[in-house]
C-alpha cells in the first residue's frame, strides 16, 4: 500500500495535520496502538480537568466555612471517575468516525520503521512519501529499583478506588495538579521532589505563595529529596529516598510517576529509517523535519521543540501540514505560550520570567504583590492571590505576566493576547473590563 502521508499517533497534532493534508487531496493514514484520541483527550489534560470540578466544590466549601456555608461535602471517587468517562469513553469512536468521513485510512496497532519511507504495521509493510511522528510522550525512565511499581497519569485517571496514601515522585505539573485532586478527595498525599521547589516553570515568589494552598489541604511536600528505590510489601509500598544525606522511608498505598515525560520514540526503530536522535530527542530543522531523513517530520510532544502543551501540538501540526503541502516555508512560533498548572487556585504564566529578562539584557520594571486582600480573593475567602508583571522601560511592552489565584487560568490569556499582538501596558490599563471580574484586576497589576 502506498500512501502520501502516514501519521504515527492520534492525538491533537495527528488530527490537525491529517485533516489539513487530506484537504489538499493527499492520501493520509493514521496509526496508533492505543485508542484514538491521544493523551490530552483520553489520558491527560481533558479528563484531569473533568475531575477538578469535584475538587473545586470541596475547596470552596472549606474556604467558605464560617462565611455562610455549613455542612461537609465529600467526593465519591467512583462516581467522579464515572463522570470523567462520560467524556473520555466516546472519544475513540468519534475520532474514528471523523477519519472515516474524510477518507483517512486508519490502523489500530503498533508502527515501526523498516526503511526511510516504510513502516511495519500489524505485520504488513506500508510505503509512504512522508511520515509524521506524532507519537506523544511517555514517563521518563528513572533507573531505580522497583520502578515498575509506579503508575502514571493514565493509571491514576483509570482508578476505580482512591488509595488512602498516595506518594508522587517528582514536582512538576502532574505532581501539583493530581495532588490537589487526590487530597481533596480524601487521600493523604506526599510529594518527593529532587529539586529545591515545585513547579520550576513558574516564578519562585508565586510558587512560594501557592505552597500555602498545599499546606492547607495537608499535602506534604519534601524538596531536595531523591527517590532511590520502591519496594512492594503486599498491597503497600515502601519508598526509599535520600534527603540532606539522610535516608528517608515513606509508606504508601500508591506510588505515582510525576518526574517528567520524554518523547515516545523507543519503539519506532528510528535507526531503520536513518532518523537521528540526540539525548532522547529527534534532530529536527526549523521546519520540524528530520535533519537526516527529509521524508520524516515530527510534531507536538514527539518533536519537543516547544513547550509540551496541547496548543503547541496544534501549532506544530499546522506548520508541518503547510510545509508538506507547499514545501518548507513555515517555522513554528513559540513566543509567549501560556502555561497553567490547574492547582486550586491555579498558577499561570505568559512570556518572560524575571531571570530570563535579565539574561536578555532588557531594561524593565517589575511589579509584584501578594493581593489576598483584593476583592477577587476576599469574595471567595481565598488566601492565595498574587501577581508579577514585567514591562519594558520606554516602550511599555509587556514582557511577562505571572499570576496565582482565582481566575488566573483565564486572565492569563488577556496578557497573552497583549504580548503576542504588541499591546502595551497602557493599552490594557485603558481597557474597560466588566466589573467585578478577575479581568478587572488586570490594570492594577501593571
Amino acid at each position: 500500500m502506498n500512501i502520501d502521508l502516514v501519521i504515527i499517533g492520534s492525538g491533537t497534532a495527528a488530527m490537525v495535520a491529517a485533516f489539513r493534508v487530506r484537504a489538499a487531496r493527499w492520501t493520509v493514514a493514521i496509526v496508533d496502538e492505543k485508542p484514538f484520541g491521544g493523551t490530552c483527550a483520553l489520558r491527560g489534560c481533558d479528563p484531569k480537568k473533568m475531575l477538578i470540578p469535584g475538587a473545586e466544590v470541596i475547596d470552596g466549601a472549606r474556604r467558605m466555612q464560617g462565611h455562610g456555608v455549613a455542612g461537609q461535602a465529600s467526593i465519591d471517587w467512583r462516581e467522579l471517575i464515572r463522570f470523567k468517562r462520560t467524556f473520555t469513553d466516546p472519544v475513540p469512536e468519534k475520532h474514528q468516525q471523523r477519519y472515516d468521513d474524510k477518507g483517512i485510512v486508519t490502523f489500530h496497532g503498533r508502527a515501526c520503521f523498516t526503511g526511510p519511507n516504510s513502516l511495519l504495521i500489524n505485520g504488513s509493510e506500508i510505503q509512504a512519501r512522508h511520515i509524521l511522528i506524532a507519537s506523544g510522550a511517555e514517563p521518563v525512565r528513572l533507573g531505580i529499583p522497583g520502578e515498575e511499581h509506579l503508575i502514571d497519569n493514565e493509571g491514576f485517571l483509570a482508578m476505580e478506588r482512591l488509595p488512602r496514601r498516595i506518594l508522587l515522585v517528582g514536582g512538576g505539573y502532574i505532581a501539583a495538579e493530581f495532588s490537589h485532586i487526590a487530597a481533596r478527595a480524601g487521600a493523604k498525599v506526599t510529594i518527593l521532589q529532587r529539586g529545591p521547589r515545585l513547579l520550576a516553570q513558574f516564578e519562585p515568589e508565586l510558587v512560594g505563595w501557592l505552597m500555602d494552598a498545599f499546606e492547607a489541604i495537608g499535602v506534604a511536600v519534601r524538596t531536595n529529596t531523591t527517590v532511590a528505590a520502591i519496594e512492594r510489601n503486599g498491597d503497600a509500598f515502601t519508598v526509599h529516598a535520600e534527603a540532606d544525606g539522610e535516608e528517608v522511608r515513606i509508606e504508601a498505598d500508591l506510588v505515582m510517576h510525576a518526574a517528567g515525560r520524554s518523547p515516545a520514540l523507543d519503539r519506532l526503530h528510528l535507526a531503520a529509517a536513518n532518523v537521528e536522535i540526540e539525548r532522547g530527542r529527534l534532530r529536527l530543522n526549523d521546519y520540524l523535519q528530520s535533519v537526516s531523513n527529509p521524508a520524516v517530520y515530527a510534531a507536538g510532544d514527539a518533536a519537543q521543540m516547544g513547550p509540551p502543551l496541547t496548543p503547541v501540538s496544534s501549532h506544530d501540526a499546522k506548520a508541518v501540514a503547510a510545509n508538506l503541502i507547499d514545501g518548507n516555508h513555515r517555522k513554528p512560533d513559540y513566543r509567549g505560550v501560556p502555561r497553567v498548572a490547574f492547582t486550586l487556585p491555579p498558577i499561570a504564566a505568559f512570556g518572560m520570567g524575571e531571570a530570563e529578562a535579565a539574561r536578555a539584557g532588557l531594561h524593565y520594571r517589575v511589579k509584584t504583590a501578594r493581593t489576598s486582600d483584593w476583592y477577587t480573593a476576599r469574595r471567595v475567602a481565598e488566601l492565595v492571590y498574587g501577581y508579577k508583571t514585567l514591562v519594558e522601560e520606554g516602550t511599555g511592552r509587556i514582557l511577562g505576566a505571572h499570576l496565582v489565584g482565582p481566575h488566573a487560568d483565564e486572565v492569563i490569556n488577556l496578557f497573552g493576547l497583549a504580548i503576542r499582538h504588541g499591546l502595551t501596558a497602557n493599552d490594557l490599563k485603558s481597557t474597560m473590563f466588566a466589573y467585578p471580574t478577575g479581568a478587572s484586576d488586570l490594570g492594577y497589576m501593571l
